[in-house]
């Protein structure tokens, strides 16, 4: 875009050095599926070890010539480092091999932008996108930087880079000036289920740990899901009722991922936020997989970072369906502050258990009962009806009215009061 760089194809190189002094554990498959969720053909791998990364190449000149020699014999047209590297490092690396390089970061912004769907997911990725290419811009003019110098000798390099650079500025706060008001929009929304006493239950884990399959079995909706990573991008949210507790809002989120870039922690921060303000957490965990303890780790290190860690959560273990000793059901600690549940959201085996842990989470100072409330109590009932309270309703020949009610019990308690009753003087119907 703002400089001359070797084209890219989709016949991809890949290389994978782990590196000691980074204490990070490297997953091919994973670093593999990122590469296809991106549209790109692997044709190689290459792997290594370094004590710490070299400051040049981030490599040394020995995996640098198998690398270009790789690529050749290949015909790769694309070489992608499943690690953070640095302009200057990415820029020595494309003169070297003559070819198209890109680092995890630059990954993973691929397949969001291929992902986004609604204007405010567009907007945050290319908020991301312009976050990420803004430390890159200077390497676009170094063929004009020689005619940089003293008075009267600025080029056109100087002039042609600092336009860049205000142009992006200037985009990058228009974008965050409407992503702020998205932010508003949605804190409104909030507001509003809280006036309306709708607690709200966010699904968080692993990108491609099955929350959009679980969501869709529990909301008995559509949304896109699918066997890849980061198939879901946009938040979803939908008005579903619980037995045993009543009427919530599930929403569906975006996965997380090791090493999930900062610049997307950001600019997605208005949408992750939905989980940050949850009242409580389902962490899907795909139990099939054999690191499912590490990205249970990164799952809580970004939990952690939007201020989310301290939400109360039901650990939710998927894809039980894969394993062969393993059925569903429901685990809790002796004061159920803890709860497990084991499930299939593929086939639906399991959900009934998860339904009964999540009313157990929310539930534990509710009421919801039967209520026959007489003809002059039609300013409570006016109240009940404003705080979505009413689940159903019967009216009588005489005027009375029988209310199935769902409510927190400080709730009932207050609007009981503010009429000159008590639960006492009102009791449920048997």
């Amino acid at each position: 875009m703002f400089f001359d760089r070797p084209d890219s194809g989709e016949r991809a190189l890949l290389v994978q050095i782990s590196v000691r002094s980074e204490n990070r554990q490297v997953d091919p498959s994973e670093f593999s599926e990122l590469v296809a969720a991106a549209g790109a053909e692997p044709v190689g791998f290459v792997e290594g070890t370094r004590d710490r990364p070299q400051a040049k190449f981030f490599v040394g000149t020995g995996k640098l010539e198998e690398i270009k020699n790789t690529a050749c014999d290949l015909e790769a047209e694309l070489v992608i480092f499943d690690h953070e590297l640095s302009p200057s490092q990415e820029r020595n690396l494309e003169k070297e091999l003559e070819c198209r390089v890109l680092n995890r970061t630059g990954l993973i912004l691929d397949i969001f932008a291929q992902r986004a769907r609604t204007h405010e997911g567009k907007l945050q990725v290319e908020l991301a996108q312009l976050e990420h290419l803004s430390t890159r811009l200077i390497r676009g003019w170094t063929h004009l930087e020689r005619q940089k110098g003293g008075i009267g000798l600025r080029g056109p390099g100087e002039t042609q880079l600092e336009t860049d650079r205000r142009l992006l500025r200037d985009r990058i706060k228009s974008i965050t000036k409407r992503l702020d008001k998205v932010r508003t929009q949605r804190e409104q929304g909030r507001r509003a289920r809280r006036r309306a006493q709708l607690p709200v239950v966010s699904l968080v884990g692993y990108t491609n740990a099955g929350k959009s399959t679980l969501f869709n079995q529990l909301a008995d909706a559509k949304v896109f899901a699918k066997d890849q990573l980061f198939a879901t991008l946009d938040p979803t949210m939908r008005r579903i009722e619980i037995d045993g507790y009543g009427p919530l809002v599930l929403a569906d989120t975006v996965g997380f991922i090791s090493q999930l870039p900062h610049q997307l922690v950001e600019a997605f921060r208005a949408t992750l936020e939905e989980a940050a303000q949850a009242d409580l957490l389902l962490e899907v965990v795909d139990i099939s997989a054999e690191d499912w303890r590490a990205q249970c780790d990164e799952v809580e290190l970004v939990l952690e970072e939007i201020g989310a860690d301290e939400i109360p959560k039901i650990r939710v273990f998927n894809k039980i369906d894969v394993l062969e000793d393993r059925s569903s059901g429901l685990d809790s600690s002796e004061d159920e502050s803890e709860q497990t549940v084991w499930l299939s959201a593929k086939s639906g085996d399991g959900l009934d258990f998860l339904k009964v842990a999540i009313a157990k989470s929310l539930g534990t100072d509710r009421i919801q009962a039967w209520y026959r409330l007489p003809a002059n109590h039609s300013r409570l009932i006016s109240r009940l009806h404003a705080q979505s309270a009413i689940q159903e309703e019967k009216y009588g020949e005489d005027g009375s009215c029988e209310l199935l009610i769902s409510i927190n019990r400080p709730d009932w308690q207050r609007i009981l009061g503010s009429e000159g009753l008590s639960e006492e003087s009102l009791a449920p119907l048997p």
